[in-house]
């Protein structure tokens, strides 16, 4: 066996062994990709505090201990379930190009696209950082403590010192580039360039600082003055410098936004609306499998694997050709949804046969025109589900006072035109970039709370929660079980299974219904936290995924 396949089927069989058995708790759960941010949010709601106070702070612990993935530099989207009148929140702390972007910059002088390194570790793919913003505007609608407490845990860790995580230790070693950046460097590589391991004790006493002044002064401490003038100046003078301005900063506003919300068998599932594309892309996939009865199957059996791939790659396509900004362009998005759409593009899908790549179809209503997740619950049965990102691992790989900043602007499509026509997704000023990101919470008919869920990954998110959708509402999977079940992603093109497991067995199989099939590893991210019982009082159950670092805690 290859040394590569090797560590992957090892992998796997780790994570297989880290699965927790349903953890329970009677009141309150933070299911988080850090312990330590767990147990930060855990300390908020034992003082009194909300499901956004938990959020907050388990956000500013996530942004020292896993760098790489989240941080005061990057954006967000929140869903927030209101335990007493069940309406859903949503805040969109997504990163905007700035006023300077213009809609071929992510395109070289031969008029392709930029490579990798030119494209993402440069100050040209920073956009305007948003989650702080987010958060500070939901805080003031349902905080309880005040906002400077919520900042105590992260900058005694900063301060004071964390063992370098595993993640955080496997990206190092992966990414020598990093050195590059003086502040990188510091914190994260040995006097002798070598990265620093797994368990070795670091500090990062600059975003210590940094966060005291943001506790004490309030985001605006952030947006405007030295620290956003130091954002400004590493950006415009870095070696592919970018057009972030002062301004820019200052002007940044979050948006509250309606949740897109569609039934699935007897529960009511709701996501993120535009500028993201998961919360459309999954309530697709499920109206598009629902006919199928696939409750009826054993999890993840080739007939279930099959149609949740041909029902994805439909997704994708109309995703790809549909979804951007909505304040630019004119998403469908109840056009996508609709039933008599759904029927139309199910007739493409064949339980014997895959479609292969499909084009996107027509809508009703169309005119032509490094990521984190945590799932909170709160004692008053006030819920949070909360996918944070800076992009790419370490993001723009440029540091700031301790902080990454984002690399979020190459989310956009670097090609702005194709066939003569206008890409939805194409860069603009003051545009937010299109993202895969998907909180989702599920409620009954009810509208109670059922299910809080998300992931990290990237493009491979929407797969990744509606997998684990499907393993929970369909397969009466445990979270722990649903999040840890071997993935099947297809996103308009190969369908991908995860290497070193027993669904990498079906590859052959799927082949022979004419899939093209990639067999690779699997990096998953996922944190997701289910009621028990027909009441929030009968408690809950939460898991993270045991690819990753985290842990669900509760009490």
């Amino acid at each position: 066996m290859r040394p590569g396949r090797l560590l992957a089927v090892l992998a796997v069989l780790l994570a297989a062994c880290r699965v927790q058995a349903g953890l329970a708790a009677p009141q309150a759960m933070v299911a988080a990709a850090h312990p330590l941010a767990v147990e930060a949010g855990l300390e908020m709601l034992r003082r009194g505090g909300s499901a956004v106070d938990a959020a907050i702070a388990v956000q500013m612990v996530l942004g020292v201990v896993e760098p790489q993935s989240s941080g005061l530099g990057g954006g967000g989207f929140l869903l927030r379930y209101d335990g007493t009148t069940r309406a859903i929140a949503v805040y969109d702390g997504r990163e905007t190009a700035p006023a300077g972007a213009n809609p071929t910059m992510l395109l070289g002088r031969d008029g392709k696209p930029l490579g990798y390194r030119e494209a993402v570790a440069s100050g040209l793919s920073v956009g305007v950082p948003g989650v702080l913003a987010m958060l500070e505007l939901a805080h003031k609608e349902h905080g309880k403590l005040s906002w400077s407490e919520l900042f105590g845990p992260a900058i005694a860790a900063a301060r004071n010192g964390f063992a370098v995580p595993p993640r955080l230790a496997l990206w190092l070693g992966r990414m020598p580039g990093l050195r590059e950046d003086p502040g990188i460097r510091t914190i994260y590589f040995n006097a002798d360039g070598s990265p620093r391991k797994t368990g070795d004790r670091i500090a990062n006493p600059d975003l210590a600082e940094t966060m005291a002044s943001i506790a004490a002064q309030g985001a605006r401490a952030f947006y405007r003055g030295p620290i956003a003038a130091e954002m400004v100046d590493r950006v415009r003078n870095h070696v592919r410098p970018g057009t972030l301005s002062l301004a820019d900063l200052a002007d940044y506003r979050p948006i509250k936004r309606e949740p897109v919300c569609g039934p699935y068998r007897v529960w009511i599932v709701c996501g993120m609306p535009p500028p993201s594309s998961g919360g459309i892309a999954i309530l697709q996939v499920l109206a598009l499998i629902e006919p199928f009865e696939i409750w009826r199957d054993t999890p993840n059996d080739l007939r279930s694997i099959h149609l949740i791939a041909e029902a994805s790659r439909l997704a994708f396509a109309d995703r790809n050709r549909y979804v951007a900004d909505p304040a630019f362009v004119n998403v469908p998005t109840a056009g996508l949804l609709s039933p008599v759409y759904i029927a139309e593009r199910r007739k493409l899908m064949s339980p014997d046969r895959s479609m292969g790549k499909v084009g996107p179809g027509l809508p009703p209503g169309y005119v032509e025109r490094g990521t984190s997740h945590m799932s909170i619950v709160d004692r008053w049965g006030n819920a949070v589900s909360f996918t944070t990102t800076i992009e790419a691992s370490f993001g723009a790989q440029i540091m700031v006072r301790g902080f990454l900043l984002n690399n979020e602007l190459t989310d956009f499509s670097p090609q702005p035109e194709v066939d003569g026509k206008p890409v939805a997704n194409r860069v603009e000023p003051g545009k937010r970039p299109r993202s895969s990101m998907s909180p989702t919470l599920v409620l009954d008919r009810d509208r109670r709370l059922v299910l809080a869920l998300g992931s990290a990954g990237g493009s491979r998110i929407i797969g990744d929660t509606l997998h684990a959708l499907v393993g929970v509402l369909d397969w009466n999977l445990s979270v722990p079980a649903a999040l840890a079940q071997p993935r099947v992603t297809n996103r308009n093109g190969p369908t991908e299974l995860e290497q070193g497991t027993p669904l990498a067995g079906q590859a052959e199989r799927l082949r022979a219904l004419g899939h093209q099939v990639q067999v690779r590893v699997h990096e998953g991210g996922l944190a997701g936290i289910r009621r028990v019982g027909p009441s929030s009082s009968d408690g809950w159950e939460g898991g993270a995924d045991p690819r990753r670092d985290g842990v669900a805690r509760g009490e």
